[in-house]
């Protein structure tokens, strides 16, 4: 079976991501202690990052799935050539568990997306204006650890898909968060499952 090693920053991400044995580590909140965790990385296969994220793009709001396409750090770029396939599995997905609770499926706009697109990793909680002026260099989101992590896969498969709980139009110090919060967290019991049937999908490989 495929060795996957799945990161999150914090332990409300690594507990919803937990899924039928899926190897979950919390490597903390930020750029330094994901460095620090990234240079003691333990042996993987195949390497994911999820967890929750803020959106750049004003199209995106909280409970929408982004799966990077590549992972951007200042002028640095890794390409992640896996997110068509990812994103595709998580949107039939997230179909099928609404059919199961909720009867056939009559797409909406209240259904989340599930888009593709860059992901910046960033030193700091990043305002209003720094979100805005990614969002016009193509960023979708922003998180604070994924690229010192996918920096150490050296050519083995890796995904980082994140969840949106904030965004330029509604921060994350505000009434709503909250709500954001939960929608954001059950949307990950749904990722941890699409990682791990992509995982062993590239078993052959």
């Amino acid at each position: 079976m495929t060795d996957l090693l799945v990161c999150a920053a914090l332990g409300i991400e690594e507990r919803a991501l937990k899924t039928d044995g899926l190897r979950v580590e919390r490597v903390g909140m930020g750029t330094q202690r994901a460095k620090e965790y990234a240079r003691n990385m333990p042996d993987y296969e195949v390497l994911a990052v999820a967890g929750f994220g803020g959106a750049a793009d004003d199209a995106l709001r909280a409970g929408d799935v982004v799966v990077a396409d590549e992972v951007r750090r200042g002028e640095l770029v890794v390409e992640c050539p896996w997110a068509d396939s990812i994103a595709a599995s998580l949107q039939r997905h997230l179909i099928l568990e609404h059919e199961a609770a909720d009867g056939p499926h009559v797409p909406s706009r209240t259904d989340p997306l599930v888009v593709t697109g860059p992901i910046a990793t960033v030193d700091h909680m990043a305002s209003p204006e720094i979100l805005t002026r990614l969002a016009g260099e193509g960023v979708t989101t922003v998180d604070m650890e994924s690229f010192p992590l996918v920096a150490t896969s050296r050519g083995r498969p890796f995904a980082v898909v994140r969840v949106v709980v904030d965004s330029p139009e509604h921060p994350l110090l505000r009434p709503a968060t909250l709500r954001a919060g939960l929608t954001a967290r059950r949307r990950l019991r749904s990722i941890g499952a699409v990682l791990r049937d992509w995982a062993a999908a590239l078993e052959p490989v």
